[in-house]
Protein backbone atom coordinates (compact mmCIF):
# COMPACT_ATOMS: atom_id res chain seq x y z
CA UNK A 1 0.00 0.00 0.00
CA UNK A 2 1.21 3.32 -0.92
CA UNK A 3 2.29 5.61 1.93
CA UNK A 4 0.17 8.12 0.68
CA UNK A 5 -3.17 5.75 1.38
CA UNK A 6 -2.11 4.31 4.21
CA UNK A 7 -1.44 8.05 5.96
CA UNK A 8 -5.42 8.61 4.69
CA UNK A 9 -6.12 4.89 5.88
CA UNK A 10 -5.37 5.48 9.13
CA UNK A 11 -6.08 8.29 10.18
CA UNK A 12 -9.41 8.16 8.96
CA UNK A 13 -10.40 5.11 10.58
CA UNK A 14 -8.88 5.88 13.86
CA UNK A 15 -10.61 8.93 13.83
CA UNK A 16 -13.85 7.95 12.65
CA UNK A 17 -13.85 5.19 15.18
CA UNK A 18 -13.09 7.21 17.56
CA UNK A 19 -14.92 10.71 17.34
CA UNK A 20 -18.31 9.11 16.15
CA UNK A 21 -17.78 6.81 19.06
CA UNK A 22 -17.30 9.58 21.12
CA UNK A 23 -20.25 11.80 20.18
CA UNK A 24 -22.51 9.16 20.01
CA UNK A 25 -22.09 7.86 23.25
CA UNK A 26 -22.28 12.07 24.68
CA UNK A 27 -25.64 12.58 22.38
CA UNK A 28 -26.72 9.06 23.48
CA UNK A 29 -26.21 9.29 27.55
CA UNK A 30 -27.14 12.99 27.29
CA UNK A 31 -30.46 13.13 25.10
CA UNK A 32 -31.50 8.71 24.68
CA UNK A 33 -32.67 10.33 21.43
CA UNK A 34 -32.37 8.52 18.06
CA UNK A 35 -32.40 11.24 16.00
CA UNK A 36 -29.90 13.23 17.93
CA UNK A 37 -27.61 10.29 17.47
CA UNK A 38 -28.07 9.92 13.81
CA UNK A 39 -27.77 13.51 13.30
CA UNK A 40 -24.49 13.82 15.21
CA UNK A 41 -22.99 10.10 12.86
CA UNK A 42 -24.18 12.16 9.53
CA UNK A 43 -22.31 15.26 10.74
CA UNK A 44 -19.43 13.58 11.47
CA UNK A 45 -19.42 11.58 8.81
CA UNK A 46 -19.69 14.95 6.50
CA UNK A 47 -18.02 17.50 8.26
CA UNK A 48 -15.22 16.13 10.40
CA UNK A 49 -14.56 13.80 7.52
CA UNK A 50 -13.94 17.47 4.69
CA UNK A 51 -11.72 19.07 8.11
CA UNK A 52 -9.88 15.70 8.78
CA UNK A 53 -9.21 15.36 4.83
CA UNK A 54 -8.07 19.17 4.37
CA UNK A 55 -5.76 18.99 7.92
CA UNK A 56 -4.42 16.11 6.48
CA UNK A 57 -3.95 17.96 3.23
CA UNK A 58 -2.10 20.89 4.75
CA UNK A 59 -0.17 18.58 7.07
CA UNK A 60 1.41 16.49 3.81
CA UNK A 61 1.93 20.19 2.23
CA UNK A 62 3.78 21.22 5.51
CA UNK A 63 6.38 18.73 5.21
CA UNK A 64 7.53 20.05 1.92
CA UNK A 65 8.70 16.40 0.58
CA UNK A 66 5.20 14.62 -1.00
CA UNK A 67 4.51 15.38 -4.18
CA UNK A 68 0.93 16.57 -5.25
CA UNK A 69 -0.14 13.04 -6.50
CA UNK A 70 0.71 12.13 -3.00
CA UNK A 71 -0.92 14.96 -1.50
CA UNK A 72 -4.39 14.51 -3.14
CA UNK A 73 -3.91 10.61 -2.67
CA UNK A 74 -3.60 10.93 1.32
CA UNK A 75 -6.42 14.15 0.92
CA UNK A 76 -9.21 11.00 -0.58
CA UNK A 77 -8.33 8.40 1.47
CA UNK A 78 -8.82 10.53 4.71
CA UNK A 79 -11.94 12.06 3.41
CA UNK A 80 -12.98 8.58 2.10
CA UNK A 81 -12.26 6.19 5.22
CA UNK A 82 -13.58 8.68 7.52
CA UNK A 83 -16.63 9.18 5.58
CA UNK A 84 -17.08 5.41 4.85
CA UNK A 85 -16.06 4.05 8.59
CA UNK A 86 -18.44 6.96 10.32
CA UNK A 87 -21.13 5.69 8.11
CA UNK A 88 -21.28 2.24 9.07
CA UNK A 89 -22.76 3.07 12.55
CA UNK A 90 -25.59 4.57 11.42
CA UNK A 91 -26.69 1.09 10.84
CA UNK A 92 -27.21 -0.26 14.49
CA UNK A 93 -29.31 2.93 15.36
CA UNK A 94 -31.15 2.94 12.32
CA UNK A 95 -32.28 -1.10 12.92
CA UNK A 96 -31.91 -1.88 17.22
CA UNK A 97 -33.10 -0.61 20.21
CA UNK A 98 -31.05 2.81 20.87
CA UNK A 99 -29.05 1.18 24.32
CA UNK A 100 -28.60 -2.11 22.25
CA UNK A 101 -27.45 0.39 18.84
CA UNK A 102 -24.53 1.74 21.43
CA UNK A 103 -23.17 -1.46 22.70
CA UNK A 104 -23.02 -3.24 19.27
CA UNK A 105 -21.29 0.44 17.83
CA UNK A 106 -18.58 0.81 20.51
CA UNK A 107 -18.37 -3.16 20.06
CA UNK A 108 -17.79 -2.48 16.83
CA UNK A 109 -15.46 0.39 16.69
CA UNK A 110 -13.07 -1.55 19.21
CA UNK A 111 -12.96 -4.34 16.94
CA UNK A 112 -12.31 -1.92 13.72
CA UNK A 113 -9.19 -0.26 16.19
CA UNK A 114 -8.10 -3.93 17.48
CA UNK A 115 -8.06 -5.38 13.84
CA UNK A 116 -5.99 -2.09 12.39
CA UNK A 117 -4.14 -1.92 15.24
CA UNK A 118 -2.79 -5.75 15.19
CA UNK A 119 -2.01 -5.17 11.36
CA UNK A 120 0.60 -2.02 12.03
CA UNK A 121 2.10 -3.75 14.88
CA UNK A 122 2.50 -6.89 12.30
CA UNK A 123 3.87 -4.45 9.97
CA UNK A 124 6.27 -2.61 12.32
CA UNK A 125 7.19 -6.08 13.83
CA UNK A 126 6.15 -5.32 17.28
CA UNK A 127 4.05 -7.07 19.48
CA UNK A 128 0.59 -6.72 18.43
CA UNK A 129 -0.93 -6.52 22.40
CA UNK A 130 0.72 -3.54 23.09
CA UNK A 131 -0.49 -1.49 19.87
CA UNK A 132 -3.63 -3.20 20.46
CA UNK A 133 -4.47 -2.06 24.62
CA UNK A 134 -2.36 1.34 23.57
CA UNK A 135 -4.90 2.33 20.92
CA UNK A 136 -8.14 0.74 22.70
CA UNK A 137 -7.19 2.54 26.29
CA UNK A 138 -7.51 5.83 24.35
CA UNK A 139 -10.82 4.53 22.79
CA UNK A 140 -12.35 3.63 25.91
CA UNK A 141 -11.42 6.69 27.98
CA UNK A 142 -12.86 9.04 24.82
CA UNK A 143 -16.16 7.24 25.14
CA UNK A 144 -15.94 6.78 29.12
CA UNK A 145 -15.49 10.42 29.04
CA UNK A 146 -18.03 11.84 26.39
CA UNK A 147 -20.56 9.08 28.36
CA UNK A 148 -20.47 11.30 31.49
CA UNK A 149 -19.81 14.48 29.63
CA UNK A 150 -23.51 14.02 28.53
CA UNK A 151 -24.81 12.95 31.90
CA UNK A 152 -23.33 15.68 33.19
CA UNK A 153 -24.99 17.82 30.48
CA UNK A 154 -28.32 16.03 30.80
CA UNK A 155 -28.24 17.17 34.59
CA UNK A 156 -27.51 20.79 34.11
CA UNK A 157 -30.38 21.24 31.23
CA UNK A 158 -32.87 19.38 33.47
CA UNK A 159 -32.33 21.32 36.67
Amino acid sequence: MRHSIKTGLSFGLTSAVITTLGLMVGIYSGTHSRVAVIGAILTIAIADAFSDALGIHISEESENKHTPKEIWEATFSTFLSKFLFAMTFVLPVLFLRLNTAIIISILWGLFLLSLFSFYLAKEQKTKPWKVIFEHLLIAIVVITATYYVGIWIRTIVIK
